[in-house]
Order: C-alpha cells, then sequence, then structure tokens
C-alpha cells in the first residue's frame, strides 16, 4: 500500500473510497506481471496528457504487454508511452455477430466481468458479483480472472476448499498467471498444507522473479518450517523490490534476527548479499 502511494498511483489517505479499493484491485493484478511500479507509473502520467483522463484505472481499462503497460480506451489498444495503436485482438475475438432471437444477444464475458468487480466493492452486493463470475465461468470456463476473484470472495468467507478449487482453475486455464498461484499458495497455507504452498509461491516467483509479495509470503512458510536460512533469501529479495512500508520493516528484522542469530558466511555476488552454503 505504501509503495504504491509513494509512486503516486493511489492516494495517501487514511480511508479508502471504492474506487480507489477497485484500483488497488487492479494493481495488485499488475503487481504479479513483469512491469515495475515505475512503468505503471509512467504509463498512467502518459495517459492522462494524452486523453485528458483524470484517472486512467477507472476511465480505461489497463491491459499489461511484457514490460509495458496499455490501456484499451473508445475501442483501440493505446500504449501511452509511445502513442502507439494496437489492434485489440481481445476484444476483436468478443464481439462476434450472435443469430438474433427471442433472447437477444449473449452478454459480454467481459462487461459482466467489469460489474462483477463494481459489485464486489460494496459488501452488500459481494453474492450478486459471485453470481456474475459463476454466470462468466459457464459462458467462458478459461476465464482465468473470473476464477481468481470467484476464489476470492470463497477465501474471504474462509470457504477455503471452494476457493482452492477456483484458484486451481485458474492456474490450469493460465500456466503462466503468476496471481493465480499466489493466491493458490495462501490458500494452501491457510488449508495447513504448508509444502504445497511453497510449491505454488515458488512457481509464482519462477513466472515474474519479482514478484515482491511472493518473496514475502515464501520466506514465512519457511520459517515455519524451520528453514530460516531459504527464508533469509526472500527476506533480502523483499525488501530490495519493495524497500519502504511496514512490511519491508517487518522484513528487514527478520533477516537482521537470522543473520545475528545463525552463523552465516555471507559474500558479495553481483553485488547483492547471499548466504553461502
Amino acid at each position: 500500500m505504501t509503495a504504491w502511494e509513494q509512486a503516486g498511483l493511489i492516494p495517501a489517505n487514511e480511508q479508502y473510497s471504492f474506487e480507489d479499493l477497485a484500483q488497488l484491485r487492479t494493481l495488485r493484478a499488475l503487481r504479479a506481471t513483469r512491469i515495475t511500479a515505475k512503468s505503471i507509473r509512467e504509463s498512467v502520467e502518459a495517459m492522462r496528457r494524452a486523453a485528458g483522463m483524470g484517472n486512467p484505472f477507472t476511465e480505461s481499462s489497463a491491459v499489461g504487454h511484457g514490460t509495458r503497460l496499455s490501456f484499451r480506451h473508445n475501442g483501440a489498444l493505446v500504449d501511452p508511452v509511445t502513442r502507439q495503436l494496437a489492434f485489440d485482438f481481445e476484444a476483436g475475438t468478443r464481439r462476434q455477430l450472435s443469430i438474433v432471437g427471442s433472447e437477444g444477444p449473449e452478454p459480454d464475458p467481459q462487461e459482466l466481468f467489469q460489474r462483477a468487480v463494481r459489485l464486489e466493492e460494496v459488501p452488500a452486493t459481494i453474492s450478486k458479483a459471485a453470481d456474475l463470475y459463476r454466470q462468466i465461468l459457464a459462458m467462458r470456463p478459461n476465464y482465468a480472472a473470473a476464477a481468481i476473484n470467484l476464489g476470492t470472495i470463497h477465501y474471504n468467507q474462509r470457504e477455503f476448499t471452494l476457493a482452492e478449487q477456483l484458484y486451481r482453475r485458474a492456474t490450469e486455464a493460465d500456466p503462466e498467471y503468476a496471481l493465480a498461484f499466489f493466491d493458490l499458495g495462501n490458500v494452501l497455507d491457510e488449508l495447513k498444507r504448508l509444502p504445497d504452498a511453497i510449491a505454488a509461491y515458488q512457481r509464482a516467483i519462477a513466472l515474474v522473479p519479482q514478484y515482491a509479495d511472493a518473496h514475502y509470503n515464501l520466506a514465512l512458510a519457511y520459517e515455519r518450517q524451520g528453514h530460516r536460512r531459504r527464508s533469509l533469501r526472500h527476506w533480502l529479495t523483499y525488501v530490495r523490490l519493495d524497500p519502504v512500508g511496514p512490511w519491508a520493516n517487518h522484513a528487514k528484522a527478520q533477516a537482521k534476527s537470522i543473520l545475528s542469530s545463525e552463523r552465516l558466511s555471507i559474500v558479495s555476488r553481483a553485488g547483492r548479499l547471499v548466504a553461502a552454503g
């Protein structure tokens, strides 16, 4: 949270609006990609200048492309930094002709997804959001983002078995989706299946090596297993990736504790501290 505030991507407030929470959801998903906070900030500022938007996250749809961030706006996919337009393949596949009948055209899964996200931000309408996610998955079984969001609803309701099923569904639908493996690790941790949780966190990090939150949770999992040496590297990596805020302070304290209590030989490799042995 603090890192996003310092990057200027969310306002520094004691209380957050529903719009802020929706934006945090988007940033959470982007954190599981190869796009850095600096690159996200540059793209947001460029989109504000190019399109005159106050908040590109709520006035358009953010799309990760490699290490850069594009926005879907007015039927086009634009990289605001380079001002380049790209053909929106996803939008093209969504706008298919349908046979006109008494029931009308089939609902657009992407539009349903956006409605569900808005409903999910209000506690009183979470059940309606869950129904929409189920409708999307019935229409498009491999819609990984819908599976993740529905899984998170069940996770927050402590329905961990259902959450695990949905997170696994997301990993199978998109094996390159780091966020799906991260969330799977979280629910496996809640189910006391620590070795499986560690494997899921490791997979998330293999997909996105700079995934700070996955390093943090993997370090915690290793410590609970009693493998403090293994956790050290991930505490240090987290601090390097996200050096400011309460989580960084905790990671620094854990690393310091390990270094002071364990007889570890520290060597310098490419300017980074690592544990020998």
